[in-house]
């Protein structure tokens, strides 16, 4: 290498620093788990108010009972499924490794045991619109189950993909850790 004022090293011309300047794959790793998680978290929040609206418009009345259908009684223990976000958003600023996993098993009993309840509870509803085409409650004119059963499938969908990132990211968490007892 170049010194300030003196010849150079033998053998170099003064770029072979490419290689330090690159980051180490487990910090961009993180940096790319802790974006894609926030985008799941966020859309959480999303089917969570939409939820939460329709659960007060069902018992404060703001609408007539053929318009908004009140609350099955999985999304009244879903409702906690935001304490699990919560611990997610805590352990990225210092990769706390411990509010990562009390989010990790906080999501599967807070948001992952509902969504399944839900799909148990609302099967024979289901099962009746389908063989006879009866439905006996509605949000905005379509069948409640209908809809609800699509708010558990994208529900579904995001905390899979969100356990699925946490623990790619817990992994690369612990990759760093180890590398600097290393050390």
């Amino acid at each position: 290498m170049a010194s300030r004022g003196g010849p150079r090293a033998a053998g170099t011309d003064g770029s072979d620093f490419q290689h330090r300047e690159r980051v180490a794959s487990h910090y961009q790793m993180s940096v790319t788990l802790k974006s894609e998680i926030k985008k799941l978290i966020y859309t959480h929040v999303v089917i969570w108010l939409l939820l939460l609206a329709q659960m007060c418009v069902g018992h404060l009345k703001l609408l007539p009972h053929d318009q908004v259908a009140m609350p099955y009684q999985w999304e009244y223990p879903y409702l906690l499924s935001i304490l699990p976000s919560l611990l997610g958003l805590l352990s990225f600023p210092r990769n706390n490794i411990s509010y990562l996993v009390l989010s990790m098993i906080s999501t599967g009993l807070f948001s992952v045991a509902p969504l399944i309840y839900g799909a148990m509870e609302m099967f024979p509803m289901a099962q009746q619109l389908y063989r006879h085409g009866k439905a006996y409650r509605f949000i905005f004119g379509f069948s409640a189950v209908s809809v609800m059963y699509l708010v558990v499938v994208v529900a579904a969908q995001v905390h899979g993909w969100q356990l699925y990132y946490s623990k790619k990211l817990l992994d690369s968490w612990f990759t760093s850790t180890q590398e600097k007892k290393k050390k």
